[in-house]
């Protein structure tokens, strides 16, 4: 059993996937302690029975949601939590199996070695991955790479990554958005543009099918709507915020402090 780390977590948002949930809490609690479980209102039985579990295990803490609110939000429910009991740093994944939870342990070393910086998965993508969506997220971490005046973010949409958790609660607090799917790209932007360091490892990703448990509540027609609202703000904001960005680019200012 692993020896509790005081400063880095294991942060896992979950809604609504099933018996997957639990093979991904299992494999991640191989690798670190403690990790942490945000049941975004889910119905499916599953945050009770998580919670049972957690009872026999001090290295599992499990919060319940009484409704969804969206990735975005059970994270930063999760991130307040973190900071009140001292924590420093939470790597995010998913509940559906997809993110490499052997890799936690090189996250996280990577991130205590640079804890100023954000460590960013980059996905490794093998057959499984629809076409459709790795054409998309080509085009999403297009205008990321200009949003933030090419800082060095391998991917944007992969979830599978360490943040220092001050600066970003600060950021989400000061804004209504990055509440759902939008919450990964617009996290990674707005901390590139305070001046937050990304550190890329690559990481493979995997889609499971149904037929292996997969679960997936993406919506290609309401999630790609999303995040073209989302690119369109930001890019807004980028123009305005650009002789900022540059002079900050120019003069190597510190990293942001909340």
């Amino acid at each position: 059993m692993h020896e509790p780390s005081r400063t880095h977590l294991v942060l896992i948002p979950s809604y609504n996937t099933g018996d997957r949930l639990f093979s991904t809490v299992a494999a991640a609690r191989t690798q670190w302690n403690p990790v942490w479980v945000v049941i975004d209102g889910s119905t499916d039985g599953t945050g009770e029975r998580l919670q049972a579990m957690a009872a026999s295990d001090p290295g599992l803490r499990v919060f319940l949601l009484p409704a969804n609110q969206g990735k975005g939000a059970a994270v930063l429910h999760g991130l307040r939590a973190a900071r009140d009991a001292g924590f420093s740093h939470a790597l995010t994944m998913d509940s559906d199996g997809q993110h490499p939870a052997e890799l936690i342990p090189a996250f996280m070393a990577r991130s205590e070695a640079q804890p100023e910086a954000m460590v960013l998965g980059k996905p490794v993508f093998d057959a499984s991955a629809p076409l459709l969506r790795v054409r998309g997220r080509r085009i999403s971490n297009g205008w990321t790479q200009l949003e933030t005046l090419f800082a060095g973010i391998g991917d944007s949409l992969y979830g599978f990554r360490v943040y220092p958790v001050l600066p970003l609660i600060a950021l989400m607090e000061r804004q209504p958005w990055m509440r759902r799917f939008d919450f990964d790209t617009e996290a990674v932007v707005r901390l590139a543009w305070h001046g937050v360091k990304p550190l890329n490892i690559d990481a493979p990703v995997k889609y499971l099918s149904a037929e292996e448990g997969g679960v997936s509540h993406f919506n290609y027609v309401r999630d790609n709507a999303l995040l073209s609202w989302m690119h369109a703000r930001l890019m807004f904001e980028f123009v305005l915020r650009l002789p900022s960005l540059v002079r900050r680019r120019l003069r190597k200012l510190p990293p942001f402090q909340p």
